[in-house]
């Protein structure tokens, strides 16, 4: 099979995906997929289950309804290949810099030959070379988030899950953080979905975005981005970046003015 042809597989397959909490059902008849280096930024009202959705995929959380496929095989825990960054940094305040990134080096059973050579790359990729030995609350917010990510891309996740991974630092970080992982993502492009609340991040990261409505919530919409790659500041700049922001603002507005007056 060529290249070509193996871009078209896709990575991730969601199928007819609901989650109930007791009486409670979040969201049902979600289907989509996910290419092999395609980002595909998951957008929606507060409430709707977008982290419920991603923690399914990662195998944390099981469906009530329906399946979810990675490379083929159906989701029912955890497994090898998918690396999660949380909102909330998820490190450990007991562990250094160094040592928090080589965490799942170690469950993996990775040497520590292999540890040695692979965390110093790492903590160079996401600008942390110098930190290795401070503990998390010695560093800002956006270097805890940064070594979160350096821990999920060491282990060389073939899926990347993202959970308004920038959602937790103040806007000035978040801008500085959105191109880096541009830039990280360029040098390492894999599959990742990308979870936020912030239309511009979804437009800026996404190759399509996908908006999550309604209650319980369901795929409304997929609109493609059809912004060229490799994007950096001047992409907000352009006409079609304004144009794609619209679309999906408007999308997303429509439904917040309806449930203002739904009581």
């Amino acid at each position: 099979m060529n290249s070509n042809a193996r871009q078209m597989q896709p990575r991730i397959t969601v199928t007819g995906a609901g989650k109930r909490f007791g009486s409670l059902q979040v969201f049902r008849d979600v289907d989509f997929s996910v290419g092999e280096r395609e980002v595909l930024a998951i957008i929606g009202p507060s409430g709707c289950g977008k982290t419920t959705l991603l923690r399914c995929i990662d195998g944390l959380m099981p469906l009530s309804e329906g399946e979810i496929q990675v490379e083929g095989e159906r989701i029912v825990e955890p497994r090898a290949g998918v690396a999660m960054v949380f909102q909330h940094f998820g490190l450990f305040p007991w562990k250094t810099v160094y040592d928090n990134i080589a965490y799942g080096l170690k469950l993996s059973g990775a040497s520590r030959a292999e540890i040695d050579a692979k965390v110093p790359e790492y903590l160079k990729l996401v600008g942390l070379s110098g930190f290795e030995h401070y503990y998390p609350y010695q560093i800002s917010g956006g270097m805890q988030q940064r070594c979160g990510l350096a821990r999920a891309l060491v282990v060389e996740p073939r899926v990347l899950l993202m959970d308004e991974p920038f959602g937790a630092v103040d806007a000035q970080t978040r801008e500085i953080l959105q191109f880096e992982m541009l830039r990280i993502w360029e040098s390492r492009p894999t599959t990742m979905v990308f979870v936020t609340h912030a239309i511009d991040e979804a437009v800026l990261m996404g190759d399509r975005v996908l908006v999550l409505k309604g209650r319980p919530s369901s795929v409304h919409e997929i609109i493609k981005v059809d912004l060229s790659r490799p994007r950096d500041r001047s992409t907000l700049l352009q006409p079609r970046f304004a144009e794609l922001r619209e679309q999906v603002w408007s999308t997303l507005m429509q439904e917040a003015k309806e449930a203002e007056f739904n009581v």
